[in-house]
């Protein structure tokens, strides 16, 4: 039953990601794709990994402990805060705190987890800004 349920929530949340993507308004661009590709095409691939747990549920699935529930609770929160403070904060900081946070409560040091933390933001700015061209929000750091 409880994969059935997850696998209804992926596809609501597949169709609605697929919706969003229809609304992100186009203007005259030089990217042949678009703004709207990447996040439908993410929105088919939720889709169809949905359809698994929908037509062949895990007879007897094994849930979570509590304490182990609570930290998927809690990377999920770290992810919607990431979500909202990406703009104010800007790519690289937001980034850095998020990888900071989830590599700390997957068992890293706290040293480690900065590192790992700065490191992500900066070879992901590295590849997708200066790289690829794409921007991303710059929040405090406006350079």
């Amino acid at each position: 039953m409880s994969d059935r349920l997850l696998g209804a929530i992926m596809l609501v949340l597949a169709l609605a990601f697929i919706a969003g993507a229809w609304q992100i308004e186009t203007g005259p661009m030089l990217d042949p794709l678009g703004p709207r590709s990447f996040p439908i095409i993410i929105g088919v691939l939720l889709g169809i990994s949905a359809l698994y747990p929908l037509i062949r549920p895990d007879p007897r699935p094994d849930w979570p402990a509590a304490g182990r529930l609570l930290e998927i609770v809690l990377a999920v929160v770290v992810m919607m805060a990431y979500a909202l403070l990406l703009e104010p904060l800007g790519f690289l900081i937001a980034t850095a705190l998020a990888v900071f946070v989830l590599s700390w409560r997957l068992g890293a040091r706290p040293g480690g987890a900065v590192l790992a933390g700065v490191g992500v933001s900066v070879v992901i700015y590295t590849v997708f800004h200066l790289i690829l061209g794409l921007s991303l929000p710059k929040g405090l750091l406006a350079f």
